[in-house]
This record gives structure tokens, sequence and C-alpha cells, in this order.
């Protein structure tokens, strides 16, 4: 039997939780501060925790509080998204794709994707959220997502099936008037005494993997003093003089005037995208819009 009233208590605490303050998150959920904060007392008897220290400058997790956060969260959306169904159930939308899609693929690939979708299944409702590289594999393993955009390569495992969408070749981000600035191509091997701002491995472990493996190959391993979160703030980092970066050439039409970007001698090319999916989830819709994807639909739409 579902337990209603749990449910409710830890939506309150998540709303607590991310105000850090009583007030504000009763304020938040249209209620007065009394009752939250004695369904919150509730929910700590229950579970037998103490999930908040109270002062006067407002509510801070406890160790236990914060250890149960992220799983209450993650049941949070996972609840919103039921929300979701349900409604376009009712109202007779049956179809519901859920989309995991990394920063740079919601920029290029993923629009005109989502307008070919509209196009050829008007009734279907599409859920997308943010994800890092390292969660694509995880997040479709546990259902949270039915596609994946982000930057995967090689062997993803036996319950996994991906194709490239896009690839790009390789370009050097230098800080404006360094000694590299002025030359039309760079080779790579010429990089071996410079600082580097790379790509986290812990967000996208292949593309941090193939950028090293191509240093490697050309006779040096790169001296990392930065790792970031994104393409765009490698950019960022080097237009603040605190490196140089390996990165897709496309970046060029988007980096800073206090960045230069000059193209590789070596043709070197990088996946920046591409799409997995699960290949034991038995939906034909799925199978459809992969379909889709192999024929190149993202390329189609303008």
């Amino acid at each position: 039997m579902i337990n209603f009233r749990l449910i409710r208590h830890l939506w309150l605490f998540l709303a607590v939780a991310e105000e850090e303050n009583f007030s504000k998150a009763a304020a938040r959920l249209g209620m007065s501060q009394p009752p939250l904060t004695e369904q919150i007392q509730m929910l700590e008897q229950a579970l037998k925790l103490k999930l908040f220290e109270r002062s006067r400058r407002g509510a801070k997790l406890t160790p236990a509080g914060a250890a149960i956060l992220p799983a209450v969260r993650k049941f949070a959306q996972q609840l919103e998204r039921l929300e979701l169904a349900v409604r376009e159930a009712a109202a007779g939308q049956t179809g519901l794709l859920t989309i995991g899609a990394i920063s740079s693929a919601m920029l290029d690939v993923l629009p005109p994707f989502l307008a070919t979708l509209k196009k050829r299944y008007p009734e279907l409702t599409v859920s997308v959220t943010e994800i890092d590289s390292a969660e694509a594999i995880p997040s479709l393993e546990s259902g949270d997502v039915d596609l994946a955009f982000a930057r995967l390569e090689g062997d993803l495992g036996e319950s996994i099936d991906s194709m490239p969408l896009k690839q790009d070749k390789l370009a050097v981000a230098l800080p404006k008037g360094h000694r590299f600035s002025a030359m039309a191509r760079i080779r790579l091997a010429s990089l071996a005494d410079e600082d580097f701002v790379m790509f986290s491995r812990r967000v996208s472990p292949v593309y941090f993997d193939s950028l090293t493996a191509a240093c490697l190959a050309h006779g040096f391993s790169p001296r990392v003093i930065h790792e970031t979160r994104s393409v765009s703030s490698q950019v960022a980092f080097v237009g603040c003089g605190q490196g140089i970066a390996l990165v897709p050439a496309s970046m060029k039409k988007l980096a800073p005037d206090s960045v230069v970007l000059r193209p590789l001698k070596e043709r070197l090319q990088v996946v920046t995208t591409a799409v997995a999916w699960r290949k034991t989830r038995n939906s034909p819709l799925l199978h459809e819009i992969t379909a889709l994807l192999g024929a190149g639909v993202p390329a189609s739409v303008a």
C-alpha cells in the first residue's frame, strides 16, 4: 500500500532542505510554518533520525539529513514524471519519452530532433533533463531516461546500444597573445610543455581518455592544471590565462575576444555527441525513434 503521508512528508523535507529555512519553505509550499514544523517532526520520529539543526539563522541539514537528500530528490523527480504520465494518459496521450542530454547537445543536436518528433508524433510527450556524460549509462540502466545524448564511445556494456551523431575536429584554444596564436596550424607535439585545461574525466571519462591518448600518441602526457565540467568552461579558463585547451573546432564561433582557436596540423576527430539507449527496453516507439536517428534526422530539420 502506498504511504501517501510519507510521500508528503518527504516532499516537505525537500522544500526545507533546499530553502534552509522553515519560513521560506512554508511560503514556497503555500502553508503556514507551524504545520510544516510539526510534520517535519513527525517525519523525524517515523525515521528515528534528526534531519535538521534549527537556529535563528535557519535550518541546516544534519549528517543524516544530508545522507538521505539525494535519494529524496531523485524520488521527487520520479514522482513528477509519474504525475506527468498520469495527466497525459488521462488526456489520451499515452506516449512519454524521457531524454537525458549534455548541455552542448541541448544547443545543437536536440532542438532539430525534437522538432522532428513533434511533427511525426504530435501526441508524444517528451521530458528532457540535463545530465553529464558520466551519468548517461547509469541513467539508462536505472530507467530514469529512455535516450541519452552525451559524449560516448567504445564498449558501453552488453545492455547498451549507441551511435555517434556528431563529430568535430580538434582545435587548440589559446590565450590571446600566446606565442602560437599567430600560427595558422599547430602541431600537437609542440604543446608538450604547455599547461592544459581539460574536460573533467569524472564528467566524461571517454572524452578525457581520448584526448589524453592523442597526446600520448604524439610523445607527451598533458600537464593538466584545471579540470572543468564543460567545454565552454575550458574556453573561459583559457581566456583567463590559466592554460590552453583541446576543444572541438566548432567552439570558435563561441570563443570570446580573449581566446584564439587554431586548428591542429593533425586531423584528429572526436565524438562530441552520441545517442545511447537500453537494448533490453522493449518499446516499438523507441525502436522507431532510434531508426530515425540512424537515418540522420537531427541534421534534416533547420
